[in-house]
């Protein structure tokens, strides 16, 4: 460089405004083991068991490093691998369920809808952690853009508006991920899109729940997220193929539970045959749901 000559200035590079929104969600749920990645910080590498959504759905050697891990986590946990399929259905349920709090999370505790490209969240083979990288994303007209990066506030007008464009991200992030396990789960394009609407409306619940239990004054957090996830999920959404449809059971002791009863199965019985099922397993009756309770 000549002498005296200025420095070339390097553009700034800003935080996603959703940074916030999702350092909150790691405080509410201990259960997502997230590592948040900055905007000029190195995508995770494949050579530390690191892959991409969109390595998954296309690299068979992705895949294949992602359900070995699984397998071998599995297997470490109860003593024994289960068939190929119930581990690819298990690893897929954590993805989807994982990606689905990670869209759904900041639109129901900042009103933004994340564009969650399968590019931009990674999943650890080894230990099933995940890595995301925030981006853009959009709000209801009015909402103040700040001074970070990826908004498009102004752009949707209503929440009716803003619940399909979180419905039309999920679907655009998953699609070429359920396409990938498809065989290796053998299930076909109904089941998957089902294990996708019960773990939206999973994820939406279960965040209602964890705002309630850190907080007694947000007691009501719970209604508010079922209210949401059956706003979410009506029904005729497809190609999510039913809705949330939460309903209440009423224990002897007089309190109501909120509770549904998934599309599918999760396969959680067939990882641990001794574990009675799951308590929204279509498999267990209502009075077997309030004797739990």
């Amino acid at each position: 460089m000549v002498p005296g000559t200025p420095l070339p200035v390097r553009p700034q590079v800003r935080p996603s405004a959703l940074v916030g929104a999702y350092e909150r969600l790691r405080e509410l749920c201990p259960v997502l083991e997230l590592r948040l990645l900055g905007p000029v910080e190195p995508d995770p590498s494949a050579a530390d068991g690191w892959y991409s959504g969109a390595q998954l759905a296309t690299d068979e050697r992705a895949l294949a490093a992602v359900l070995g891990g699984a397998e071998e986590r599995i297997a470490a946990e109860h003593g024994r691998a289960p068939r190929p399929h119930v581990t690819a259905s298990r690893l897929l349920h954590h993805y989807v369920w994982s990606a689905c709090l990670l869209i759904a999370g900041p639109w129901h505790l900042a009103r933004r809808v994340p564009a969650v490209d399968p590019a931009d969240l990674w999943l650890h083979a080894p230990t099933g952690r995940l890595a995301l990288r925030p981006g853009g994303h959009v709000a209801l007209a009015g909402a103040p853009a700040g001074a970070l990066t990826g908004g498009l506030p102004g752009h949707l007008p209503g929440d009716d508006e803003l619940r399909a464009e979180l419905r039309a991200a999920v679907v655009a992030h998953l699609e070429p991920v359920l396409a990938a396990f498809a065989g290796p789960t053998r299930r076909r394009d109904r089941a998957l899109w089902g294990m996708v609407t019960d773990d939206l409306a999973s994820a939406v619940w279960y965040l209602g729940r964890m705002l309630g239990a850190q907080d007694a004054a947000l007691a009501v957090a719970e209604e508010d997220a079922v209210a949401a996830a059956d706003a979410l999920l009506p029904g005729g959404t497809l190609p999510l193929p039913g809705a949330a449809d939460f309903r209440r059971l009423r224990t002897s002791d007089g309190r109501e539970h909120h509770t549904r009863t998934r599309l599918g199965c999760c396969l959680y019985y067939a990882v641990k045959p001794e574990a009675v099922a799951c308590l929204t397993c279509p498999r267990t009756s209502d009075e077997e749901r309030l004797r739990r309770l």
